[in-house]
C-alpha cells in the first residue's frame, strides 16, 4: 500500500527540488522497527535539506524530517511492540537516514525513545528537536548550577529559544530573553520573559574581554559574536549552555572569562545523546513545560506546505514550533 512522503532529489545540475510524492513500505530503508507517523516539526536543519543546496543531505532521493512522533506499527526488537507510541530525535535522521516527512518511518530500535506519560504525539513535536534540546541545556545549567542573576536567552523567539524561555520561566527564574524582531516581544512575555532584550545591545563588538557581572546562566541558540560578548558579561562562575551556530562557528573571544571569572561553556549536542539521558529530557519536557504555554508557539504545517516553510526557517522568518500533521 502506498503513502505520502515529501520526496527531495536532486538533477544533473545539482539543484534540488522538494515534492510531495508516493512510496510503499518496499521503498524505505532497512532497520527494526516500523513506525506510522504521526507529526513532525520545521527545524534549522530540516530547512537545509530541503534548499535548493541540499545542505546536510548525505543521499537522494532523500526524505528529510529530523523528528516524528507516532505509532510502532511492526517491531524485530522487544523493545517496542505494535502500538507503542515512540519519539524519535537525533541519530542523523533526515540527513543521513530517511526522516518524519513521511506517513511511515523504519528506523533502528535504538534511536527511539517510549512516548513518556503526559505527552501526546501532537505535543512531543510541539517540542520537538527544538524543544528536547532546550531541555538539555537547562539540564545543563541546572547541573552545573544557575547563579542569582537574571537566565539570558538567546534566540529566543526561534524553537530552542521559546521553549526555553517557558521552562526557564515556569521553574522559577527570571528570563531575559534577546529578540532582534520587536514584533516578538509581546510572544516572549507570554511564555514568561520578564524582560526582553534588543539584539543590539548583545551583537556589538566585543569591546573588553570582561564587562559587568550580568547574567547568571545563559542558553545561547545563536553562536558566533553574540556568544563571545555574552561570555564577558557572566557572573563569576555562571554558565553557559551553548545550542547553535546561526551566527556562525568562529568564537572572537579569549580565555579571559574562563580563567578570571570561571565561566563554562557547555556544548549542547542532541544527536547523539545517550538513552538514559534522552529518557531523562524527555521525561523532565512533560514535567517541566507549561503545556498551555506550549500551544501558543505551535504553527500547524502539512507536508505540502514544507518547500515554503524550509526557505522561511532559513531567512529568520519562523516563530515557535511548526508541528506537521503528515497525515492533513
Amino acid at each position: 500500500m502506498s503513502f505520502n512522503a515529501l520526496m527531495v532529489n536532486k538533477n544533473d545540475e545539482g539543484k534540488t527540488k522538494a515534492e510531495v510524492t508516493q512510496i510503499s513500505e518496499d521503498d524505505l530503508p532497512n532497520a527494526e522497527v516500523t513506525v506510522a507517523v504521526e507529526y513532525s516539526t520545521v527545524n534549522y536543519k530540516d530547512g537545509l535539506c530541503i534548499g535548493p543546496g541540499g545542505g546536510l543531505v548525505r543521499n537522494y532521493p532523500h526524505i528529510p524530517g529530523i523528528d516524528f512522533a507516532g505509532t510502532v506499527e511492526s517491531s524485530d526488537d522487544d523493545r517496542y511492540k505494535p502500538g507503542d507510541k515512540v519519539v524519535l530525535t537525533g541519530w542523523r535522521v533526515g540527513e543521513a537516514h530517511w526522516g518524519g516527512y513521511s506517513q511511515k518511518a523504519r528506523v533502528k530500535a535504538d534511536w527511539l525513545v517510549p512516548l513518556p506519560e503526559g505527552l501526546d504525539t501532537r505535543q512531543a513535536m510541539a517540542v520537538g528537536t527544538a524543544g528536547f534540546t532546550a531541555m538539555l541545556a537547562v539540564m545543563a545549567l541546572e547541573d552545573h548550577g544557575i547563579k542569582q542573576g537574571p537566565v539570558l536567552v538567546t534566540g529566543a523567539a526561534g524553537g530552542v529559544g521559546s521553549v526555553a524561555t517557558a521552562i526557564l520561566a515556569k521553574l522559577g527564574y527570571e528570563v531575559a530573553a534577546v529578540t532582534g524582531r520587536p514584533e516578538t516581544e509581546g510572544y516572549l512575555k507570554d511564555l514568561g520573559a520578564s524582560r526582553i532584550v534588543a539584539r543590539e545591545e548583545i551583537n556589538e563588538t566585543v569591546k573588553r574581554p570582561l564587562e559587568g557581572e550580568t547574567w547568571g546562566g545563559c542558553v545561547d541558540a545563536v553562536g558566533g559574536a553574540m556568544l563571545a560578548r555574552v561570555l564577558g558579561q557572566m557572573e563569576y562562575g555562571a554558565s553557559v549552555a551553548a545550542v547553535g551556530l546561526a551566527g556562525g562557528a568562529a568564537l572572537p573571544a579569549t580565555v579571559i572569562p574562563f580563567l578570571l571569572r570561571g565561566v563554562n561553556l557547555l556544548g549542547i549536542d542532541s544527536v547523539m545523546q545517550p538513552y538514559d539521558n534522552r529518557l531523562r529530557a524527555w521525561e523532565r519536557v512533560a514535567k517541566d513545560l507549561p503545556m498551555d504555554k506550549l500551544e501558543a508557539m505551535v504553527q500547524p504545517a502539512t507536508l505540502s506546505d514544507l518547500p515554503k516553510l524550509g526557505a522561511d526557517i532559513l531567512n529568520g522568518q519562523v516563530k515557535g514550533r511548526v508541528v506537521v500533521d503528515v497525515n492533513a
